[in-house]
């Protein structure tokens, strides 16, 4: 069931936020064990992997993005017991595990940092203007008064990758989630580790530096070295079986940067980000799906679609409606390549947008205002939007009882049926997953592709109903349509000619 190595390349991949995702000891924040007790949903919603976010041993000062013990499981999530189990049965269901791994940065918890192994992370006598993604500066004082780097929170000291330890551990450490049965990793900050020699200054700017994420001129993102690293990866990749891989999270400036990260010695794959920033029209669809389409062809490697994630608002709110987000979904799920979902998606979420100020645990919120909390929200499992035994850490709104799994599951107009027909075709269908991609002659505010054999998807993201000369039953759509061959407004069709 699971030897197909390339697996990877038309997978649908579901983020797992364990936190919020199902709570199986009852203490208001999700483990691993509610994992494993779902995965009988997930695979009825037709997904080929989970992504777990982390689950490591920290602090939690970042969302478990601060790991101090990159080997074991926090206990708050459980133990490496649950996490074997978890594997064990998600194998057996036909299910992939990828884990997250963070090699930007480890929690100033971390042994190395608390026994003063300053050689491991980024230290100097004077700090340059180097600004955190999270606000503020990226250096903080030591009690001996020298500053650590940290290009996220005070509590994440950025690692120092020209250290050869350093590298030898993290290659070790993907040898022990390899042995445990893990299938794949995605890479948190990708693009990261590596900074220009001598730390140089970034300059004069407007504006903050993390509005320049993904421009090359910063000294401290895509640096060319970091491919070294990845190069150091891949064969111990190659030598397991089963298709293992690695995907990266790289925020860069070109279609010719990011391909430099996706190829036969370095990773697998690259998130397209750029979709999930698009606006709800038909041009900037277009524009994007061609960018990322443009950047597979560099590498020879399929485009990795994501609408949602945990680090940014969930795609209802951003597009405007849930008749948007069921539309821009059918889009995604018909377009070459792999598609990543975001833990609770299928429901049809929305961002939270009124949670308590004293509730929010996202660092970048005491320091920029913005928090990313809105979108880690648990997911509501029954109408009284239930998720453990306690009241769940970061609270489930009142209103999403008729969102909650359990008042979608028998409703065939439900977000959650529209999620699983559209897996269920996906597999079943010549034409998706992988294949070509013709464009067809559109109205300005419509999106017409052919997918090769026999499927066109049509996208309607005018203010009227289209009418378009395209024969063929309708396979799937993510609203109602009328039977006189008309797509309303904000609606995906799939067509089968």
């Amino acid at each position: 069931m699971l030897s197909d190595d390339d697996w990877w390349r038309d997978a649908v991949v579901y983020q797992v936020y364990p936190r919020s995702f199902a709570d199986a000891s009852g203490d208001g924040v999700g483990d691993l064990a509610g994992v494993r007790d779902r995965l009988g949903y997930l695979r009825d919603l037709g997904v080929d992997a989970v992504w777990l976010s982390p689950f490591y041993t920290s602090p939690m000062a970042d969302g478990g993005y601060d790991v101090a013990d990159y080997r074991d499981v926090d206990p708050v999530f459980g133990t490496l017991a649950d996490f074997d189990a978890l594997v064990a049965d998600a194998h057996a269901l036909g299910i992939r595990v990828i884990v997250d791994l963070v090699p930007n940065h480890s929690s100033d918890q971390h042994p190395w940092f608390r026994a003063g192994l300053r050689d491991r992370y980024i230290f100097r006598d004077e700090p340059n203007d180097w600004e955190s993604i999270f606000g503020g500066p990226a250096w903080t004082q030591a009690e001996d008064g020298q500053w650590y780097l940290h290009l996220f929170a005070p509590e994440q000291p950025d690692l120092n990758w020209d250290n050869p330890e350093v590298r030898a551990e993290f290659r070790d450490i993907l040898r022990f989630w390899l042995d445990r049965g893990v299938d794949g990793f995605r890479v948190d900050v990708a693009h990261g580790m590596v900074k220009a020699a001598g730390l140089p200054d970034v300059g004069p700017k407007e504006g903050r530096q993390a509005e320049l994420l993904g421009d090359e001129r910063l000294p401290y993102f895509d640096q060319d070295g970091v491919h070294d690293i990845y190069r150091e990866w891949r064969p111990i990749l190659d030598s397991y079986p089963g298709g293992r891989m690695a995907v990266a999270e790289a925020w860069v400036s070109s279609p010719e940067r990011l391909a430099r990260y996706v190829g036969p010695d370095e990773l697998h794959q690259a998130f397209s980000f750029d979709f999930m920033m698009a606006d709800f029209h038909a041009k900037s669809f277009r524009a994007v799906i061609e960018k990322a389409l443009a950047e597979a062809e560099l590498v020879g490697a399929p485009t990795t679609w994501v609408l949602s994630n945990h680090d940014k608002p969930r795609h209802v709110t951003r597009h405007g409606s849930l008749a948007r987000a069921r539309a821009a979904t059918l889009l995604m799920l018909a377009l070459p390549g792999s598609a990543y979902l975001y833990n609770g998606e299928e429901l049809g979420l929305p961002e939270v947008l009124d949670l308590p100020d004293e509730l929010r645990q996202d660092p970048a919120f005491l320091r920029t205002g913005e928090s990313r909390d809105g979108c880690r929200v648990p997911i509501p499992w029954t109408s009284e939007a239930g998720f453990g035994w306690r009241d769940p850490w970061l609270p489930i709104p009142g209103s999403w009882g008729p969102l909650s799994a359990e008042a979608q599951q028998d409703d065939p107009g439900s977000t959650l049926n529209l999620y699983r027909a559209a897996l269920r075709v996906r597999k079943e269908h010549p034409a998706l997953g992988g294949g070509t991609l013709t464009w067809l002659d559109s109205p300005k505010d419509v999106l017409a592709i052919e997918r090769h054999p026999g499927l066109v998807v049509v996208l309607n993201t005018g203010d009227e109903p289209v009418r378009l000369d395209v024969a063929g039953r309708v396979l799937l759509s993510s609203g109602p349509v009328p039977g006189d061959g008309t797509i309303p407004p904000d609606t995906t069709v799939w067509l089968e000619r």
